[in-house]
């Protein structure tokens, strides 16, 4: 699943303007982290723990 979450991320961040990057798409963890695209994509490529809450948040979201 998380694979398959990772490549709908990866098309959809090809597609999102550049200007659009820096906002803020969803609020990670209990502190409530602001995430941007561009955060986002940085976690995705690297497969970070933080990634996984990621997609499974933007998925949520209908994002992905």
């Amino acid at each position: 699943m998380e694979t398959g979450l990772r490549e709908k991320f990866l098309k959809v961040y090809a597609n999102v303007p550049l200007k659009l990057r820096d906002g803020a798409i969803l609020l990670l963890g209990d502190e409530k982290r602001p995430i941007t695209w561009n955060v986002a994509y940085l976690e995705v490529r690297e497969n970070t723990e933080a990634s996984k809450e990621i997609l499974e948040g933007l998925e949520r979201l209908d994002l992905i």
